[in-house]
């Protein structure tokens, strides 16, 4: 429940920054097809690793691994979310949005989930599918895409990375035992995972920097969103500096502080920078005979 209310989170951001006047009504049909949406895929990725869950002391409890619930049933009931969120979203929003959903539940369970136990870049697929989400918003408030949109996509992928890497290294004596290939459970000195976090952490800065550039934000978000990409880095270099599990946690805790004032500065300053007005901060180079336009 906590991925997915995440999932609508970056889905309504994408569709309230995309429009100065947005459409509530079609954001709550957004948001209900893409809940259907995310449930159907959480269904298939607990269908599939059933067997690993219960080998995990933080998922042993699942419904599955409990049989609490039968595997017919949840089979059922994946495919019948999957078909009610891409008719809600066909009828509501248009072909975008219901194909970007439809495709990120058979990315999420045919692609991702299967990775998890061969390859630690299964992380890496896990974070476009966490990605999709504020393009499922964008898209059905406009219709189309947009650099905006993919920007703040791309905030969301990189974001993931050390977020899922931190919480990893914590559970990664739970994760060898459940089998899963996830980076800090095949790096056991920690220095690989260590510098993947700080990359990625480093990248945020510019990222919420171009949300500005191309005006779906304006100047408060663009300072906002480099004093948080500094809290990011700072603790993300002390993981390097020191792997421990308090060390982790806090790049953690700090990563699930980091997304949602960064979402809130968005949508309270967006569109407050017209994208002309904020691409003219790169210098013009006029030639002697030119003349200056007035």
């Amino acid at each position: 429940m906590r991925l997915n209310a995440l999932v609508l989170v970056t889905t309504g951001v994408g569709f309230i920054v995309s429009t100065t006047t947005p459409n509530w009504t079609l954001l709550a049909w957004t948001l209900l097809g893409t809940a259907a949406s995310a449930a159907s895929a959480s269904m298939f990725n607990q269908l599939i690793e059933s067997r690993r869950d219960a080998l995990m002391q933080r998922t042993e409890g699942r419904p599955l691994p409990q049989k609490h619930i039968g595997r017919p049933l949840v089979f059922l009931m994946a495919v019948l979310l999957a078909y009610v969120g891409w008719a809600l979203l066909l009828w509501a929003a248009g072909w975008i949005p219901a194909a970007l959903a439809t495709g990120n539940i058979a990315l999420y369970a045919l692609i991702y989930t299967p990775l998890k136990p061969i390859t630690s870049i299964n992380t890496i697929v896990g974070a476009v599918c966490g990605a999709i989400p504020p393009l499922v918003g964008w898209t059905a408030a406009t219709g189309s895409f947009a650099p905006g949109g993919w920007v703040i996509a791309g905030i969301l992928f990189v974001w993931q990375l050390p977020h899922f890497m931190a919480l990893a290294w914590m559970y990664r004596e739970d994760y060898a035992r459940g089998g899963f290939m996830m980076l800090p459970a095949v790096d056991p000195s920690g220095q690989v995972t260590a510098q993947t976090m700080v990359l990625t952490s480093l990248i945020l800065i510019p990222l919420g920097l171009l949300t500005t550039v191309y005006g779906v934000a304006g100047w408060w978000f663009a300072i906002i969103s480099i004093i948080l990409g500094c809290w990011m880095i700072f603790v993300s270099f002390r993981f390097l500096h020191l792997r421990t599990d308090a060390s982790a946690r806090r790049v953690f805790f700090t990563s699930i502080t980091y997304l949602p004032l960064l979402l809130l500065a968005l949508v309270l300053d967006r569109g407050s920078v017209s994208p002309s007005a904020a691409l003219r901060i790169a210098p013009v180079f006029i030639a002697p005979d030119e003349k200056i336009p007035q």
